[in-house]
Formats: structure tokens, sequence, C-alpha cells
């Protein structure tokens, strides 16, 4: 059986410290289907692993936005 994983960069937008950087990373591996999530504080950017038959661009936008931060696909 294979497995679709997928990756996306999203730009990050309102992370202004590591605990932002914290809870993105969080509020994206929370997301049934992803695999891993590296957020980068500087380049205000996520890096996402997921399976794309599990998870939507639009999820992971979501995910962010419920986090209190804004994404989108870069």
């Amino acid at each position: 059986m294979m497995i679709n994983m997928n990756e996306i960069k999203l730009k990050v937008e309102g992370m202004t410290c590591g605990h932002c950087q914290m809870s993105v990373k969080k509020a994206l591996e929370n997301v049934k289907g992803v695999k891993s999530a590296v957020v980068d504080l500087e380049k205000k950017s996520a890096l996402v692993n997921y399976k794309s038959d599990k998870v939507t661009e639009e999820n992971l936008v979501q995910a962010v936005a419920d986090a209190g931060y804004k994404a989108e696909a870069m």
C-alpha cells in the first residue's frame, strides 16, 4: 500500500517569538494526517509533510488561523 505524502511550504504571518513558533508547529501537527511540521520563525514559514489523501491545503491554513496566525501557500 502506497501512502501519498505531500510537502507544502506555507508563509506564516503574525509570529513574533519562539512561543508563536511552537503554537503554529503544534497547530499544524494536530491536523490529522500531518506527519511533520518545521516552522521557521526568521523566514516566517512552515514546511509541512502530510498525507495528501487526508489533508488539504485549506486544512493547514485553517489550523494556523485557528491558532491565531495567518498562513498561505508559498
